[in-house]
């Protein structure tokens, strides 16, 4: 396949990748994945400031009117640089949700400050026993004095301490597994009845558990009928979520190329070792295939929803977990005792890749789903 970038997408990448590198060091990491908002207000107002926040959005919004391909250049820099800022979450599936089903009075309201940075949108989907099924939700909305009320909990809401809104899934009717009956709201994050304990993720990034008693909540979209949309705009965070992955597996693989040329044993670089050349080039092929997979979830991720795209998704996700976890493990006995030593860049790429499996579904959910899509076809 024949991929390459237009001049607007390569001064796109550019921007995203000098901006990582210069302002976003491995020591800077650690600052901000310790401070109480879990990351860089400052970094995240330059990506507003830059136009990259906007990217997905339209022009009238002042956006670049990108699609999947311009949302992966930026998220695999992201990636590179293990960035804790909250674009996956906010810009992509909580901007997405809003433009798919938000009325006009709530896009005016909230997209632009999503595309400026100055707003921040979690999305609030999963809960305890869901598993990654978007349709078991167990959180009950209500109408009330013309309005809407929720009750119920949501886990880990990644994004969800600092949120200034939630997009919170409930169920208007049904019982807990039915695919009817879901709705999409808009909580005020400081609102009465929201409780939220925020914590750090295994990875770096923060999330919170949330807790909902009668909070009062805008409907988003028709009431019971946002599943459908939820999925959709799920696998475009999928697509995202493996570009990110994709910088971090880039990353590891340069990083373990670089100590296999400089480290010497027995007065050689360990690289000219036939043996660890041949764990190099198995590392390698998997980022090849990685690559290959992501640029696809790229390309279909803004399609219309379809069995194919499901699939391409779902696949892509697979193999980008598997690539993962064996380019983090092989990078770790590679490089011996200090890929296990906290204070270097190693271990915190290795760990994210491993667990960026857990949200939005891990291999098997994946590979289940993707057996299932091979079926209908």
């Amino acid at each position: 396949m024949d991929f390459k970038l237009s001049d607007e997408q390569q001064m796109l990448q550019d921007t995203a990748a000098r901006l990582v590198r210069d302002t976003y060091s491995f020591e800077a990491r650690e600052r901000h994945a310790k401070s109480e908002l879990g990351y860089s207000a400052e970094f995240w107002a330059q990506l507003g400031e830059l136009g990259l926040t906007a990217v997905p959005f339209s022009e009238e919004l002042g956006g670049f009117a990108g699609g999947g391909v311009e949302t992966m250049l930026v998220m695999t820099e992201l990636g590179r640089g293990l960035c804790l800022e909250p674009y996956l979450t906010s810009v992509i599936f909580a901007g997405g949700l809003l433009q798919q089903l938000g009325s006009a009075e709530q896009q005016a309201e909230l997209l632009p400050g999503i595309a400026s940075a100055s707003l921040q949108v979690a999305v609030a989907c999963e809960e305890p026993q869901s598993h990654y099924q978007l349709h078991d939700v167990q959180t009950r909305a209500s109408q009330r004095d013309g309005g809407w009320t929720l009750t119920g909990r949501k886990a880990v809401v990644v994004g969800g301490h600092s949120a200034d809104w939630l997009l919170v899934s409930a169920r208007t009717a049904g019982a807990d597994r039915d695919e009817s009956g879901i709705g999409l709201f808009l909580v005020d994050a400081q609102a009465a009845g929201v409780t939220r304990r925020g914590y750090p993720c295994a990875d770096g990034p923060k999330a919170c558990e949330l807790w909902l008693d009668n909070a009062p909540a805008q409907v988003v979209g028709e009431p019971g009928a946002a599943l459908a949309a939820l999925r959709y705009q799920q696998g475009r965070a999928i697509a995202a979520q493996c570009a990110e992955a994709l910088g971090s597996m880039q990353e590891v693989c340069d990083l373990t190329l670089d100590y296999l040329k400089t480290r010497k044993q027995f007065g050689l670089p360990i690289g000219k070792f036939q043996v660890l050349q041949h764990r190099m080039v198995d590392m390698r092929t998997e980022l090849e295939l990685a690559t290959s997979m992501v640029i696809l979830a790229a390309c279909v991720a803004d399609q219309a929803d379809s069995v194919e795209r499901s699939r391409a998704l779902s696949n892509a996700k697979f193999i980008c977990v598997r690539a993962g976890r064996l380019i983090a493990e092989q990078a770790v006995q590679l490089h011996g005792g200090i890929g296990m030593t906290w204070e270097y860049v190693l271990a915190h790429h290795a760990k994210r890749l491993v667990l960026l499996s857990h949200q939005f579904g891990d291999d098997d959910h994946h590979l289940r789903a993707y057996s299932a899509l091979l079926d209908v076809a």
